[in-house]
């Protein structure tokens, strides 16, 4: 999400993310340089319009068409939460269309304020709830809105030809998503990037842990426009100040979440808030501390359990980076769920070694964090996947011979393309490696035993070594791991150095068995890559560190202890039980080379990623007590195992 923040004015907000890195975009791609600032309003006209849904609701929109007239042009859009500015008569966006060869080709390229934010009009709801079967026109959803806004665009401007695109990334990319349900016949191409799926399982929360690091992007997403429904073209909203670079120490001097609500309430003398005037309220803030399960409220928010509603007219390409700390759930589970009841569409995924959005960038050397992966990958997609999908459906013959794969993955371990009919490619299969005694990772279970841990409420866990005061953070996914391995709170299983390369392509599955002294507890695994005491650093790295035996994490992921049975229905683990923990992480596609080593961390505190779990059991952790938070002892049986989809 804090992709698009730019746009709205918070360049306070370090966007990139090798803040600490010695250089940044070491290879500036000419083609950047070549376009002038004023391209756009050279080549094009801008003409802002309110257009009105099936309620009567209007909707601002702004529409960029080609000034040469002599032929026609697709449509190209784009609705968005986070403003389509700049707004007003001679002022332009600088960069338009999803990459500059589409904007250098010709489109007429359409962004609009979605209802309820910015200049809208209406009442915005997070993660509008999709409603079927519709009887009324006042029934309305983000479905409707944009059939509505791409009836109007279709019979009103000039010179288009007729055929319709959306992509957009992060929250865009969940509206582009929504617009495949029910879509208008005019809709052609669709490429939901980087697209929320759920917010209890992407952004906000990661299988019913909430997202503290999320905290602050709270206010972005929860606060009401100060007149109501009145449109505005400033921003409203403010992010809490914390005061401090430390989140980690901030936190956890707050104590329990319940500490927080001041940063959500009125503000008064005694509590000094950065609120507008006119706002008393945080909505989303009492959402999230109201329902902590997942229960019809986060239910009918999901996106994904109404794919089924997808017209098969639509051709979608999902576009996802493998360490996208935001939103790496919603492309997956998006692209499978169209797969699954759309057998008839036009269903791709892309997914390269990128972080939240990366990939609509040009940044020659392509970095997450301090690991390098390869030069003008995102310009590769730009240039030959993402323009000739759209080119295809939108300007060509438009059927489904594109030449492009069913997925085109990057193996970030390779560092290399690959094209697969098919995801998880056809030629995988199963392979378990077992949690054993004396920090062993074996394809064998060894005799019955267990591995104990102090989970010390006071100390937890951080999620890098290097945290900082960010919005979201993203540079952890790729971070060396070295750091948590020495910790005594945390167990490491690791394999010999392999003797053959070992790729994994597709879904991970940990099946653990645990106990706890207490009666809740959260769970993380971690997969990671040991690099060879020979391995070469690149530049850009951290002063303080070196890629000779660096523990690169591929994948990992938590899950609430609570929600083990079930994300409805909550329960607390009986003490000392063993007790099966199951945890989906997602897809990977990664080898791990000869001389390599696959390691597998576990613990169950991330901080400040994710809250503090009390490790007692509370009905609803927003509002646990100080003496509700316990340390407690954790243990691992050593019939756990880790099941990886490895490629033959």
């Amino acid at each position: 999400m804090t992709h698009f923040l730019k746009s709205l004015g918070m360049t306070a907000l370090v966007l990139c993310t090798l803040q600490s890195c010695k250089k940044t975009n070491k290879t500036a791609d000419p083609s950047t340089t070549e376009i002038s600032e004023n391209y756009v309003q050279e080549n094009y006209t801008k003409k802002e319009v309110a257009i009105s849904m099936r309620d009567g609701v209007k909707l601002h929109t702004t529409i960029y068409t080609p000034k040469d007239t002599s032929k026609e042009y697709p449509i190209i859009m784009q609705r968005t939460p986070y403003s389509s500015q700049p707004y007003g008569d001679g002022k332009f966006k600088t960069k338009i269309a999803p990459n500059i060869n589409m904007m250098q080709e010709g489109y007429i390229v359409v962004y609009q304020d979605v209802r309820g934010r910015w200049k809208s009009e209406g009442h915005y709801e997070n993660m509008r709830a999709y409603i079927p079967n519709k009887t009324s026109k006042d029934q309305i959803d983000e479905s409707t809105d944009t059939y509505d806004t791409i009836d109007w665009l279709i019979n009103n401007v000039e010179h288009n030809n007729g055929r319709v695109g959306i992509w957009g990334i992060s929250y865009p990319g969940y509206y582009s998503t929504y617009a495949t349900i029910d879509a208008h016949p005019a809709l052609k191409a669709a490429s939901p990037q980087a697209c929320i799926g759920d917010f209890f399982f992407d952004d906000f929360h990661h299988n019913g842990a909430y997202m503290l690091s999320y905290f602050r992007a709270t206010s972005l997403f929860g606060t009401p426009r100060p007149n109501g429904d009145s449109p505005v073209d400033t921003a409203w909203y403010t992010l809490p100040d914390l005061g401090t670079k430390d989140q980690y120490q901030f936190f956890l001097d707050q104590g329990p979440l319940k500490n927080l609500d001041r940063f959500f309430e009125y503000e008064t003398a005694d509590n000094k808030k950065m609120r507008p005037e006119g706002v008393t309220d945080d909505f989303f803030w009492n959402e999230l501390k109201e329902h902590p399960n997942y229960d019809e409220m986060w239910q009918s928010r999901g996106l994904i359990q109404h794919l089924n509603k997808t017209k098969s007219h639509v051709a979608t390409m999902i576009v996802g980076g493998w360490f996208d700390a935001e939103d790496l759930y919603g492309p997956l589970e998006t692209y499978k769920n169209i797969e699954k009841h759309n057998t008839g569409a036009y269903n791709t995924m892309v997914f390269g070694p990128w972080d939240h959005g990366r990939w609509a960038r040009r940044n020659g050397r392509n970095l997450v964090g301090n690991y390098y992966f390869g030069d003008s990958i995102s310009e590769f997609f730009q240039d030959k996947i993402e323009t000739k999908f759209f080119n295809h459906f939108l300007k060509e013959k438009g059927d489904g011979n594109t030449g492009l794969p069913e997925a085109y993955v990057y193996d970030s371990g390779k560092k290399e393309w690959n094209q697969f009919e098919a995801w998880p490619p056809q030629n995988t299969t199963k392979k378990a490696f077992y949690l054993s005694p004396n920090q062993e990772l074996t394809p064998t279970k060894t005799a019955d035993n267990k591995v104990e841990f102090v989970s010390d409420i006071n100390k937890p866990v951080p999620y890098s070594e290097d945290i900082k005061s960010v919005f979201t953070p993203r540079k952890y996914m790729t971070d060396d791991q070295r750091f948590a391995a020495r910790r005594a709170d945390v167990l490491v299983f690791e394999t010999d150095e392999l003797t053959e390369e070992l790729t994994l392509a597709g879904p991970i599955l940990a099946n653990l068995q645990v106990a706890t002294t207490g009666t809740a507890a959260d769970w993380i695994v971690k997969v990671i890559d040991v690099h060879p005491d020979d391995a070469e650093t690149n530049e850009e790295m951290q002063d303080h560190l070196e890629m000779s035996n660096y523990h690169l994490m591929v994948r990992s992921e938590v899950l609430r202890g609570r929600f083990r049975n079930s994300f409805t229905t909550p329960e607390p683990f009986i003490p000392n039980e063993k007790t099966a923990v199951n945890i989906k992480l997602q897809d990977v596609f990664h080898t791990f080379k000869k001389g390599h080593k696959l390691q597998i961390q576990v613990q169950s505190t991330w901080f400040p990623l994710i809250d503090l779990n009390p490790q007692t059991y509370v009905d609803n952790i927003f509002k646990a007590e100080e003496a509700d938070f316990k340390t407690q002892t954790h243990t691992v049986f050593t019939d756990s195992n880790i099941e990886f989809t490895v490629l033959q």
